[in-house]
């Protein structure tokens, strides 16, 4: 059996029941609050964070992971002949994953594979899991990394932003469209296509953003859920939540439903009160 080891890092807001269950190596993010930085998870949690941007306005920066970083953690797992899988962030929406290609360039005699997610959040983390899984069962890595790259693109990601002025910074919306958004409280419904945020739908006052997020990933192929595990992300609002997850248990019937929290890597962009799932589409 390959000596395999699953890497993936903070924009993947992994849990750590996932983490412990798998032994995950989890990479951190570096977080920038004011003048001082640290490392997403390690140095600052996430109910932290969140209670900083709230109470004191702070504008917070992410950046990414280095090469130094991602070489030291390849070189660790491959130096005695073991074989490594990273499963990153979307190229289209971070630089991090080149910073992982330059790391392994040098050590192009090791076995290391790089899986470009196309995707953001615990979208990342489906495909982790998928893969520790298959590892379990016994796969090389070739079937691994073959299977995970099948079933990438069925991979549903979607949420809704309470504070439009946190996509604004992001560049995600311009500022006239962020300042009318609030002056009318309309709360945009997005989704991740080809590994960037995209405002399909808007919902008017927060209570309709969950009805609304559901019709939406409904017209989008996910329509049953009773055969798999649905993943509900929140940052800070436990009462959006439970709306949402009363909402998806109605409509979508999910096998079981399981929380993760947004982090501050995902956070820093969508803000506190950001809400969502992700699922599968067309799950087999």
């Amino acid at each position: 059996m390959d000596n395999i080891k699953i890497v993936c890092d903070s924009l993947s807001d992994i849990t750590e029941e996932y983490i412990d269950k798998y032994d995950i190596e989890f990479v951190p993010l570096n977080v920038i609050i004011g003048e001082k930085q640290y490392k997403d998870r390690v140095d600052i949690s996430n109910e932290d964070f969140y209670k900083m941007i709230r109470e004191d306005r702070v504008t917070p920066k992410t950046s990414q992971i280095t090469y130094a970083d991602f070489y030291e953690v390849f070189d660790k797992y491959t130096k005695n002949g073991g074989k490594v899988i990273y499963i990153a962030a979307a190229a289209s929406a971070t630089g991090t994953i080149q910073s992982a290609m330059i790391a392994r360039n040098e050590l192009d005699d090791r076995d290391i594979r790089i899986i470009d997610s196309n995707s953001l959040c615990f979208g990342i983390s489906l495909l982790v899991i998928k893969a520790c899984e298959l590892k379990e069962q016994g796969k090389n890595i070739d079937e691994i990394v073959e299977e995970v790259e099948s079933i990438k693109d069925n991979v549903y990601v979607t949420f809704s932003c309470d504070d439009l002025e946190y996509l604004n910074r992001g560049g995600r919306i311009s500022s006239t469209k962020a300042m009318i958004g609030t002056m009318l409280s309309i709360k945009p419904i997005c989704v991740i296509n080809n590994g960037l945020v995209d405002n399909v739908a808007n919902a008017r006052g927060k209570k309709n953003v969950a009805t609304k997020i559901v019709e939406i990933a409904k017209d989008n192929g996910v329509v049953d859920l009773s055969e798999q595990t649905v993943y509900i992300g929140y940052t800070d609002d436990l009462k959006e939540r439970a709306r949402l997850e009363e909402k998806i248990v109605e409509e979508l019937n999910p096998k079981e439903v399981k929380y993760f929290q947004i982090g501050s890597g995902i956070g820093t962009h969508g803000g506190p009160g950001t809400t969502g799932f992700i699922a599968y589409k067309n799950f087999r």
